[in-house]
């Protein structure tokens, strides 16, 4: 097996036995970059130079004998919507094309205590807003299991890089979905954390209540060794939660007997397809063959997630994206009479269609006319949405759905049809709405032989939870044992 397909968990065991260094282990992963890149097209940039002169002082620091962490050495991929200090941070826009980041972003400090490797920053759908990784402003990422297909959104770029062995693990973003569809779509295991877990300081915002940072790895294994190093208070972040370290690696046991599983029928109806539905089936059959209790119950306020998740998402949007204007931040136009027209043509030539799509979208719904109507409101039944979770979770101790209701779709086959887009995140976003953690697991193909996942869900701060019951179904099927991408 190369180096390039193993699990972290497998390459730190084999740094820690003097099998291999760090720098065969960040060579290895330059150079299937270099072969499959370009079919993937996962990366925006890649940081191969300074990754190689890192990993080499750290080699050279272990042979002298001095203490490094476990990790250090190890390589991992950075969604280009997170700061790395002197690296481009572009969102995959025009609008950000030539920025490059004075300052590093909290979980990127985190690794860096860590000495872990960077190999670049990875394509997006711009400023996450996407669900296909089409919106980008540089190219569309395609999904290793077949290069046709879209490898979901919007962080395409994270899980497609895994999927193809082109980074160990990655870091993604989460809005409603971003983390967990494209890791369905790509056979690999994406983890939304509790909205408040993981420090948002550094994270370029689309929706500030919503975005939340999490891992993409090839197991379950990785996901919780990754979230035991980024997790944490910030305080450069006022909505991260400062709460006692946690070891999610100890979460990580085989057993789910007598743990209380619900599966909300309205994933599972008009929407969703039947062979998604039948691998879902499978799933439940499963779990009750563990020694878990699964049964049908009833979440109907999910039905307004999604028209709640847009008006909230683009609203926040409009605000967060105001400071784009060619004179505070990004793009400029070389094309201007005056002020009005700077404004006006830096954002019509810096924003893509969609972005523009939402802004817009944003500032209707927080106009005084029309405030009160649709934002108000929809604060309203987010509330409503938490409070049906809250009164399932003291019934249950998780949620079982699927992540996505269809396996990966042709590009371009969607791009025209902005509604049918976005009810790819309908099993998502009311996770983001919670704030909950969430979790996308591989569980089968379809029969044109592209990945399906499912999803576990819990109440806030209850990842110990779905690392066990994902641990457990994991172990028990082996996914990743048994199916490869075409693309090797």
């Amino acid at each position: 097996m190369e180096l390039y397909e193993l699990t972290v968990h497998e390459l730190i065991e084999k740094l820690e036995k003097g099998e291999i260094t760090s720098e065969e282990i960040t060579k290895s992963y330059f150079d299937r970059i270099k072969k499959k890149d370009g079919q993937v097209k996962a990366y925006v940039s890649i940081l191969e130079e300074q990754a190689i002169a890192k990993a080499k002082q750290i080699d050279s620091d272990r042979e002298a004998g001095k203490k490094r962490s476990r990790f250090a050495g190890i390589p991992i991929g950075i969604k280009d919507n997170m700061c790395v200090t002197g690296t481009r941070t572009t969102c995959s826009s025009k609008m950000l094309e030539n920025f490059v980041a004075p300052y590093d972003a909290t979980v990127i400090e985190k690794l860096n205590n860590e000495d872990i490797i960077y190999l670049g920053k990875l394509n997006m759908d711009e400023f996450a807003m996407g669900s296909s990784t089409e919106n980008s402003a540089f190219f569309p990422t395609h999904n290793p299991w077949d290069l046709s297909t879209v490898a979901g959104g919007s962080s395409g770029g994270s899980a497609a890089a895994v999927a193809a062995d082109l980074a160990p693990w990655t870091l993604g973003s989460d809005t409603g979905g971003s983390i967990r569809q494209p890791a369905s779509l790509c056979g690999v295991v994406g983890l939304k954390p509790t909205y408040g877990l993981v420090s948002r300081f550094g994270l370029v915002a689309y929706a500030s209540s919503l975005d939340q940072i999490g891992p993409i790895t090839k197991d379950v294994t990785d996901s919780a060794l990754l979230l035991n190093l980024i997790a944490g208070y910030d305080e450069k972040d006022t909505t991260s939660i400062d709460m006692p370290k946690k070891d999610y690696t100890a979460s990580l046991v085989n057993d789910v007997k007598g743990m209380r599983i619900g599966v909300p029928k309205e994933y599972l109806g008009e929407g969703t397809s039947a062979e998604v539905k039948e691998a879902m089936f499978k799933v439940i059959q499963k779990y009750q063959e563990l020694g878990a209790m699964v049964e049908e119950c009833s979440l109907d306020v999910g039905q307004y997630a999604s028209a709640v998740y847009y008006i909230l998402a683009c609203a926040e949007a409009s605000s967060n994206l105001g400071r784009f204007d060619g004179i505070r931040y990004g793009y400029r136009t070389e094309n201007f009479a005056n002020l009005k027209e700077i404004y006006k043509n830096s954002r019509s030539e810096g924003f893509g269609a969609e972005v523009k799509r939402r802004i817009i979208l944003g500032t209707y719904v927080l106009s005084s006319g029309y405030y009160d109507a649709y934002y108000k409101k929809a604060q309203k039944v987010r509330t409503i949405i938490k409070n049906a979770y809250h009164e399932l979770f003291e019934k249950y101790d998780l949620l079982l759905s699927p992540t996505s209701p269809t396996t990966a779709f042709k590009i371009g086959e969607k791009m025209n049809n902005p509604l049918q887009m976005y009810m790819a995140d309908i099993c998502t976003v009311p996770v983001n709405i919670g704030g909950l953690p969430g979790i996308s697991i591989p569980c089968g193909l379809d029969s044109k032989g592209l990945p399906i996942g499912f999803q576990l869900i819990a109440k806030p701060f209850a990842e110990e939870t779905i690392f066990r019951a994902a641990y457990t179904y994991e172990q028990n099927t082996n996914f990743r044992g048994k199916h490869k991408p075409e693309l090797r």
